[in-house]
This record gives C-alpha cells, sequence and structure tokens, in this order.
C-alpha cells in the first residue's frame, strides 16, 4: 500500500492545521493507521494511532487534548486535527499503517508496515 500525506504549512502559535494521508494500493485490507513526527535534529516520535475500525484511539501526552486522529474507511483516508499549534510541534508528519491488530505496540514505529512520505508543519511563535 502507498501512503501520501498532506495538509502540512506554515501557521502561528495557538492555530490549526488538518492533515490527511491518503491509501492507495492493496487498500482490501483494513490497515490500523498512525502519525509520527520527526523534527530537526530530533528523533522520530509517535504522535497519535487508530485502531482499524476506527474505535480505539491514542495519543502521545504531548498532543493530548490538542490533536484528533480520526479516518474514513470508504475513502481509506486518515485525518490528523491538530488545534492550539505549538512552536515545538514543528516537525514534519508522516503517516504509517499496519495490517496487525491493535496492541499496545501500536505507539511504536515498530509496528507498522507502511510508511509514506511526510508533509511539513511549521508553527511560528
Amino acid at each position: 500500500v502507498q501512503l501520501q500525506a498532506s495538509g502540512g504549512g506554515l501557521v502561528q502559535a495557538g492555530g490549526s492545521l488538518r492533515l490527511s494521508c491518503t491509501a492507495s494500493g492493496r487498500t482490501g485490507h483494513r490497515y490500523g493507521m498512525a502519525w509520527f513526527r520527526q523534527a530537526p535534529g530530533k528523533e522520530r516520535e509517535f504522535v497519535a494511532a487508530i485502531n482499524q475500525s476506527g474505535v480505539r484511539k491514542e495519543y502521545a501526552d504531548s498532543v493530548q487534548g490538542r490533536f484528533t486522529i480520526s479516518k474514513d474507511r470508504v475513502k481509506n483516508m486518515v485525518y490528523l486535527q491538530m488545534n492550539n499549534l505549538r512552536p515545538e510541534d514543528t516537525a514534519a508528519y508522516v503517516c504509517a499503517a499496519t495490517i496487525s491488530a491493535w496492541s499496545p505496540a501500536a505507539t511504536r514505529s515498530e509496528a507498522y508496515n507502511y510508511w509514506g512520505r511526510g508533509t511539513l508543519v511549521t508553527v511560528s511563535s
């Protein structure tokens, strides 16, 4: 499956952005999806995950209450609504997919089989 993220851009602190990730290819499977991010000079970190059915969700503590992950199973898309953005949210955001069932490993990059190219989010102070 191929993943393509979009929706990044430049926003002022306190603003909002909505990222989208489109899955194409072998979309007959039900995929668990996640967003990770990587800031310059830092390691990739988990942001949010959603299971195959869209019922179970998990967030990093740093984004809890500000970000919302959702999915459209018909369109094979996953979204990340980001509100009250902070300068420390600046990073390249990448979407990932897994065919594995939901587990505590959903917050780890090793759980994901497929990765898309990132979309850059820049938050100015």
